[in-house]
């Protein structure tokens, strides 16, 4: 499987503009630029992006692992923050709030921790994370 996005950008760095497109066109030229990435201007940013694809990636991971352990996972929330710090992306902290009925304590931090080490954006990250979670 291959996935694809396109990033267009036209100009300096701190002047330009440019926009992101996605192969499945859930973004389609989608405004990015200096502003929006580091300031609060309007349009989307990488970083946003990996929060995106990292929340998800392990909520589903974390899906997965439950149904295999044989639970049935309710509803699975995940935010997750990125934190740019001196032009490196140096900590994705995932906040998990969790409904599965009938699972210890023992066992969903187990089943956590597998998806955090091994959702695939987990994996690609070359970064410091962190999972916290209330199980409900």
């Amino acid at each position: 499987m291959k996935r694809s996005a396109t990033a267009v950008w036209n100009g300096t760095g701190k002047e330009g503009k440019g926009h992101l497109s996605t192969q499945s066109s859930v973004l389609k030229e989608t405004q990015y630029s200096f502003s929006s990435r580091f300031e609060e201007g309007v349009g989307t940013n990488p970083e946003e992006l990996i929060a995106a694809a990292h929340a998800g990636c392990f909520t589903m991971k974390l899906s997965f692992n439950l149904s295999a352990a044989g639970f049935t996972p309710g509803k699975l929330e995940t935010k997750c923050v990125i934190t740019l710090e001196g032009g490196v992306v140096t900590d994705s902290e995932l906040d998990l709030q969790a409904e599965v009925d009938g699972i210890s304590d023992e066992k969903f931090a187990e089943l956590v921790s597998d998806a955090e080490k091994n959702c695939p954006i987990s994996k690609l990250l070359d970064t410091k994370i962190s999972v916290t979670y209330k199980l409900n």
